[in-house]
């Protein structure tokens, strides 16, 4: 994983992204409306999850979890959990 990668869903009026920096190692930003909402400075290949909310009234919370490929060789996933439903979150060019 040489390169960033950016992930994007829009749920409502609500538009939410992840970008993961270069290398194995690279920050995690979780950003709803285009704001970071979560981040994180360190993780290792495997799975890392990091938590948000959507500003509707009530707020709902979600979950997105980011899975770096560990033995096999193979493309990074990002996957949204909202309101108990799973769903990818396409990969975008970084523009």
């Amino acid at each position: 994983m040489g390169h960033s990668h950016h992930f994007h869903l829009d749920q409502g009026d609500h538009s939410i992204t992840v970008h993961v920096g270069p290398g194995k190692d690279g920050e995690i930003e979780l950003l709803v409306n285009g704001k970071v909402v979560a981040c994180l400075k360190e993780h290792g290949r495997g799975t890392s999850l990091l938590t948000g909310e959507l500003p509707d009234d009530p707020t709902r919370p979600f979950r997105v979890r980011v899975r770096q490929p560990h033995l096999v060789p193979s493309r990074l996933r990002c996957t949204l959990e909202l309101d108990g439903v799973e769903q990818p979150m396409p990969e975008r060019p970084m523009v």
